[in-house]
């Protein structure tokens, strides 16, 4: 790749990253790259390889044509990730900027045993909301089920956000857990054997789960609860 070709892409990463909302090191985290190796891509202390392009086109759902030659639009569906920055005049209430706003998808984060990333495409946003305190680098799903009643409603929403050092838990934390075979919303407890967790549950009719942390390959820690649902 030349020094031209890498300037362009890191440009074009560099917007991604504005377009996106996040900071440079959240970006790099939801890719599962150290944030200080990421600076260096963009600065041209490292080379940005194919791989790299890849990594970005899959769990971003970025154009790979527009990262890596700069045809066509970054977005499979640019007008879905356009999120408004006006005021409704049919309400009271603003609505975010795109730097404010987290996503909301159409996900129901407990169907499934795909990694969630890949599913965090333009066509599922449904929506965005502007709650100060949380975290740019967050998102939005529904949960679904009532194995987390009452701390966690049946058709509630949580913001979640992706966990790159599986070996870092907050014990007793609630965390979108993902295996082979499936998903789980559940706490993620200290098992008496390290090389085990225990899943737990707050509905007492579930019993708790007891496996093999290396089975985990994924988490994304669950940073606020909406206990809202969408009638319409």
């Amino acid at each position: 790749m030349t020094e031209l070709n890498h300037q362009d892409i890191a440009a074009r990463i560099k917007f991604l990253i504005k377009k996106l909302g996040l900071s440079q090191a959240a970006f790099a985290k939801r890719l599962g790259i150290d944030p200080a190796n990421m600076s260096k891509h963009l600065n041209g202390k490292l080379p940005i390889t194919a791989g790299l392009i890849n990594r970005i086109s899959a769990d971003m759902a970025i154009n790979k044509q527009w990262l890596a030659e700069g045809i066509g639009i970054p977005f499979a569906k640019e007008a879905a990730t356009r999120l408004p920055d006006t005021i409704d005049s049919d309400t009271s209430c603003s609505v975010p900027t795109k730097t404010d706003a987290i996503p909301v998808y159409d996900i129901d984060v407990t169907a499934g045993c795909l990694e969630l990333s890949r599913e965090f495409t333009s066509d599922r946003i449904i929506g965005s909301i502007n709650i100060p305190s949380l975290r740019r680098d967050c998102i939005i799903v529904r949960v679904n089920g009532d194995s987390m009643t009452p701390t966690i409603s049946d058709g509630a929403f949580v913001a979640i956000r992706p966990i790159s050092d599986l070996s870092c838990i907050f014990w007793g934390q609630i965390y979108v857990i993902v295996m082979d075979d499936f998903r789980m919303v559940k706490h993620l407890r200290r098992h008496p054997d390290p090389k085990m967790v225990v899943l737990r549950s707050d509905n007492p009719a579930y019993d708790d789960m007891e496996v093999p942390r290396e089975k985990i390959r994924k988490l994304y820690i669950v940073e606020s609860i909406l206990n809202i649902k969408i009638q319409c």
